[in-house]
């Protein structure tokens, strides 16, 4: 089998319309389909992870191709006869009456949606914008990550690099510490490492190469170095990157909710927004990028915050008896 859902015939309208397929999406609607509720996931499939060959941390997963998790959980959610999942992208979420109207376009051979939602989940991720350097993405996923607690362990030990351009690159190093003796963090010139945050990494042992990068280099393949704008190759077995991370969220605009100043959606401790009917799981609320088993419990979390407020939405509209 694929994973690729066919184009299934869409309801005009749904208890829950989950917006993101990726483990914190998948396991929004896996739940809500087990509480009875009818679950549409609407998957865009630009997973992040998707140059990533392993996942690593996840419970009884571990070492798993993320694209294969992701097509797993599709599998197991579109086994539930009141749950659907469907590829498209959301173009745009309004308010409708008392529930909300979803539009996006088919991708992949996936339905056009055009539904009603009486709920929305949404849980698309962030994407994430790489150091300016021509062949990052050639080692990106195999020898260069960007989650350390995910991959440090299988880098471990070796002559590694951190390059980055953020603010915080000397904490992320601090933290890398734990997995190498043999780090030197590359700023490209431009992230800005104090006096102190040096000092304190020198006291480590890590370096702090503040000259401009020219690329990263590598023979077959295989990553062997990072090469200076002067000319300078440095010898390095592989590392990490600190990419730009943002949430993709034009699509709710309409909605006016409530981010924080990097434009992650606040919520409160189940996942609710600023706009009651309106949720968020994993990536799309601070502090953004998390691992995977991490994502799949928030989604979790708000799957049960969503059966509970449509119940209570359906006790309002009992009659008094």
């Amino acid at each position: 089998m694929t994973g690729v859902p066919a184009a299934p015939a869409l309801e005009p309208s749904y208890e829950v319309v989950v917006i993101g397929g990726g483990p914190a999406g998948l396991s929004a609607a896996l739940n809500l389909a087990r509480a009875r509720r009818r679950v549409l996931v609407v998957d865009g499939n630009r997973p992040r992870h998707a140059a990533t060959l392993l996942a690593h941390g996840f419970l009884t997963r571990d070492g798993v191709s993320p694209l294969e998790l992701r097509r797993m959980g599709r599998e197991e959610v579109d086994a539930y006869d009141n749950a659907t999942v469907v590829f498209a992208q959301v173009g745009a979420v309004s308010v409708e009456g008392d529930g909300f109207r979803v539009t996006g376009r088919g991708v992949r051979g996936g339905a056009d949606v055009d539904v009603r939602a009486d709920t929305v989940v949404v849980a698309t991720g962030v994407t994430e914008t790489m150091p300016a350097i021509p062949s990052i993405r050639a080692f990106y996923g195999t020898q260069l990550h960007s989650c350390i607690e995910c991959d440090g362990f299988e880098s471990a030990d070796r002559p590694l690099a951190l390059i980055g351009e953020t603010d915080d690159l000397a904490e992320r190093a601090l933290l890398l510490t734990q997995w190498t003796d043999d780090l030197i963090v590359f700023t490209n010139g431009v992230a800005p490492i104090g006096e102190a945050e040096e000092g304190t990494l020198a006291r480590l042992g890590v370096r702090v190469e503040r000259r401009p990068i020219d690329d990263v280099v590598g023979e077959k393949g295989v990553m062997t170095g990072v090469r200076l704008q002067d000319g300078a190759v440095i010898e390095r077995a592989g590392g990490f990157l600190r990419p730009v991370w943002s949430p993709s969220l034009s699509f709710v605009d309409a909605l006016d909710l409530d981010s924080d100043a990097d434009g992650y959606l606040l919520t409160d401790a189940d996942g609710r927004t600023s706009l009651p009917g309106v949720y968020a799981a994993g990536e799309t609320t601070a502090p953004g990028p998390q691992q995977l088993i991490v994502a799949a419990g928030s989604g979790a979390v708000v799957a049960a915050a969503v059966n509970r407020d449509l119940i209570g939405l359906s006790l309002e509209d009992a009659p008094v008896l």
